[in-house]
């Protein structure tokens, strides 16, 4: 792990330096782009195709969709603590999600108009649901509810054909979200399914959950033609700690993230060079105890930075300057800080609240917005499932007041058309 120090002057510009991220590969894309348009004209028959290609596995139509029966079999071989553990996530997450709904609203605006907002669920969301060494149960908690609380009446789950056999918690987390419409497809071929519509999976309004740069790359395709949720990189976290912590915390807490992907950005902010030395120890000792060491380790010898700087006013500059996915305040005293930072997918305040607890349990969407795209990204919640669409309602006396106002406003722009829907209420308002 690298130490930077930054304590003579913050530049901001050598700091863009060190964290420049890799674009995906033309390969990649080209090869994404030829699925995509191969699922839009042959539909099913592209997707099984597919399937039997990348995954091996013999897909037809007729076993496309996956029977409920199957998924409870399949969610019965789930440990019965862990299933309880899902419960309690469940209601965390739920309760959180429901302090986001937003209701309809409409004014009085005067002179015979009315002005408002609708706020309408969209009907058919997609979930993506990895499969392999990246299915994990909890991505389906925090991607469906959200859909569910903003009243989506249509949740349509795509994961690679041997996903529910493999991680039967998975399949427990579909049967405790009562989700029964199901399709063992992968791939960027399930992404172009969602998108376009075959003649088994239906076409939905908006794909999200996480996969492989082929996945991510195809939601980035498809976008315009449906809505995704954003283009997920890897992990991402920032550590601010004084000399209150204990080192031993804040390299666990940057392993946790370095273990998901030899990409993941693993970042400690401190104003310390002791505590810079002894978090590089710890991280030396635990990598071993790892089971994903060789992940971890990856990630932090390519990605991992320790920025020493001069104090904790340069901390925050540095933060909202790098706009993490997560950010860790590990401080005895962190309101300053934390209250401060503007850019960061979620922050996590004070030593006892490691990011590993939004991970899973605590209730906000883990979904949040990576390769330093805070500045303007949002974490996935119940917004992003519904549409907005304005209201207006204007009287008689409204067109006979603005009218006038309205017409010379279109005749300014040269659209004499516009000019004259005005024109013709005016003479009978």
């Amino acid at each position: 792990m690298r130490i930077v120090d930054l304590t003579a002057e913050l530049r901001l510009s050598d700091v863009d330096a060190l964290l420049t991220t890799d674009e995906v590969e033309q390969s990649v894309e080209k090869a994404v782009q030829g699925i995509l348009q191969d699922v839009r004209r042959r539909k099913d028959q592209a997707v099984c195709e597919y399937t039997k290609r990348f995954d091996e596995f013999d897909l037809s139509a007729e076993r496309m969709r996956v029977r409920q029966e199957d998924i409870r079999e399949c969610a019965e071989g789930a440990d019965d603590e862990l299933v309880e553990i899902l419960r309690k996530a469940i209601h965390n997450i739920r309760d959180f999600h429901e302090h986001q709904i937003e209701e309809s609203w409409e004014y009085y605006a005067g002179d015979g108009v009315r002005l408002g907002l609708r706020q309408t669920p969209i009907a058919c969301a997609g979930i993506y649901i990895p499969g392999g060494k990246a299915a994990y149960p909890s991505s389906v908690l925090m991607n469906v509810i959200p859909a569910q609380v903003a009243g989506v009446e249509r949740i349509v789950i795509v994961t690679p054909p041997r996903s529910l056999e493999e991680n039967p918690l998975v399949a427990a987390a579909l049967t405790l979200l009562d989700l029964h419409e199901v399709y063992r497809i992968g791939g960027a071929q399930a992404i172009g399914a969602l998108a376009y519509g075959t003649e088994t999976v239906p076409k939905v309004e908006k794909i999200v959950g996480p996969g492989n740069q082929y996945v991510q790359s195809a939601k980035r395709q498809v976008y315009g033609i449906v809505d995704i949720d954003m283009i997920a990189g890897p992990s991402e976290v920032a550590v601010v700690a004084d000399e209150t912590c204990d080192p031993s915390w804040i390299a666990a807490d940057l392993l946790a993230q370095a273990e998901h992907d030899e990409m993941a950005g693993v970042w400690l902010i401190c104003w310390s060079k002791e505590v810079a030395a002894n978090v590089f120890d710890q991280i030396q000792a635990q990598l071993e105890t790892l089971d994903r060491s060789a992940i971890a380790r990856m990630a932090v010898v390519n990605n991992g930075i320790t920025f020493v700087v001069k104090d904790a006013e340069d901390a925050i500059n540095l933060v909202n300057h790098i706009a993490p996915e997560h950010v860790e305040v590990l401080m005895a005293e962190p309101e300053h800080v934390t209250d401060n930072i503007k850019n960061a997918g979620a922050v996590f305040i004070g030593r006892y609240a490691p990011t590993v607890v939004g991970d899973y349990f605590a209730g906000p969407s883990h979904v949040l917005p990576t390769n330093r795209t805070a500045r303007f990204f949002s974490p996935l919640g119940v917004p992003d499932f519904l549409k907005r669409t304005s209201i207006i309602r204007y009287s008689g006396r409204a067109i006979e007041r603005f009218g006038e106002m309205i017409e010379k406003f279109a005749i300014a722009e040269g659209l004499t058309g516009h000019a004259k829907s005005i024109t013709i209420r005016r003479r009978q308002a």
